[in-house]
């Protein structure tokens, strides 16, 4: 007797059809900044991980994956560059670089190492959660192993 399939109760297909929400690593040491930039994100809907050191972020990244990544510079185990150049090595996941660094020198050599965007602070919400989306638009979920 060959086995035969069941067919998908309605539960089934809409738990198979629902969207993961995008998840964001958020790697900055200013409390403030990750709680605001957190909240933030999770009322659009999106899941958030948090880290206060570089180290903490390159790890969460590569043991739980993440869409995009925003990162700050001014970490205190080490320089944001640091991190954007180690996650380089074994990620694609976009990176917004979130800092108060504004030379436009430092900006171009952060863009050409891997980042895929820079936003200065003090910014704005609304521009951060327009870029997020804008680098998600046409991402393939991409957080297993960082990948």
């Amino acid at each position: 007797m060959v086995p035969t399939s069941t067919p998908a109760s309605n539960d089934q297909i809409a738990a198979h059809n629902v969207a993961v929400a995008p998840r964001i690593l958020i790697i900055d040491d200013e409390p403030q900044i990750r709680k605001f930039v957190d909240i933030s994100l999770r009322s659009q809907g999106y899941t958030t991980l948090l880290a206060e050191r570089g180290v903490d972020g390159l790890t969460q990244l590569a043991t739980k994956g993440a869409d995009l990544v925003v990162l700050d510079l001014g970490l205190p185990d080490m320089d944001g560059k640091e991190v954007l150049r180690e996650l380089r090595q074994w990620s694609q996941a976009p990176v917004i670089v979130l800092t108060v660094r504004a030379d436009e020198t430092e900006k171009v050599a952060l863009l050409d190492m891997g980042a895929n965007d820079y936003v200065t602070k003090p910014f704005g919400i609304g521009e951060l959660m327009a870029r997020i989306r804008a680098l998600l638009r046409n991402q393939q979920p991409c957080r297993r192993a960082g990948l």
